[in-house]
């Protein structure tokens, strides 16, 4: 069976972070990389659970992502977030494709997706931008490359990837003024990274970019099955996206 170690990157989620790891303490490493600024107990959780830990200053998601899967001590490496939870099926899945060295029907993978389900103002939510959200995080290190702008950072892999069954919760907002404060970080974040890239705010970004997000989202994505909560996450989301280019905008004419 391959060995498999488990990445999780940590700030300030001492809530979320036992019930996170004790889903995956049938690995055989788990690596925590603590982001310094963190003042919970969070270092504290994950020394107690997590075979190695790292308290690091936060670069950005990307460089964070590349520096904990670096230090893994396995090839094979899955990668978590704090606030989510593997299910009982989705751990059978991963354990026996591992269990085969990553084969399915013979054939050798070089990475997995796996459906994320999120919970959210009170209920699982299933349509919208939220669901499906299939995510690729158990892949052969040898074979992967951190890519994408802060703070969205994302794997790609040279080979075939393959879906498992099995969902992978998460636990993603405590209530929607947290997703709004989390909203305020991320749209700064991404402006800045965008800025550095050498893009540019106008004027259509603005005005046709939001309304655009919520009409996906609510409507093509099927989120108003989900009732008000469906209605809230797009509005949210399409403010998300307005705040983004708007301090882009401000950043250009700063």
């Amino acid at each position: 069976m391959a060995t498999v170690s488990v990445c999780v990157l940590v700030c300030n989620e001492e809530a979320e972070l036992w019930r996170c790891l004790e889903s995956v303490r049938w690995a055989d490493e788990i690596v925590v990389v603590v982001d310094a600024e963190s003042r919970d107990g969070s270092e504290k959780i994950a020394r107690k659970l997590a075979h190695r830990v790292e308290v690091r200053p936060y670069e950005g998601d990307l460089e964070q992502k590349r520096y904990c899967c670096s230090v893994a001590g396995s090839d094979w490496v899955f990668v978590v977030d704090p606030d989510e939870v593997v299910t009982p099926e989705l751990a059978g899945e991963l354990q026996r494709v591992l269990a085969e060295d990553g084969r399915v029907g013979g054939r050798p993978c070089a990475g997995f997706e796996m459906n994320r389900l999120t919970h959210h103002l009170g209920r699982w939510i299933r349509h919208g931008d939220f669901h499906p959200d299939w995510k690729l995080r158990l892949f052969r290190r040898s074979r992967a490359r951190w890519v994408g702008l802060n703070p969205h950072a994302r794997v790609e892999v040279d080979g075939p990837v393959e879906r498992l069954r099995g969902e992978l919760q998460h636990y993603s907002f405590r209530d929607l003024s947290d997703q709004i404060d989390r909203i305020q970080l991320h749209s700064g974040q991404a402006a800045r990274a965008l800025a550095a890239d050498g893009r540019r705010a106008r004027l259509r970004d603005l005005v046709l970019r939001p309304p655009a997000r919520f009409l996906r989202g609510y409507f093509l994505k099927l989120g108003f099955l989900d009732g008000a909560a469906g209605f809230v996450i797009a509005c949210a989301i399409a403010y998300s996206v307005f705040l983004k280019y708007a301090k882009l905008w401000e950043l250009d004419h700063r």
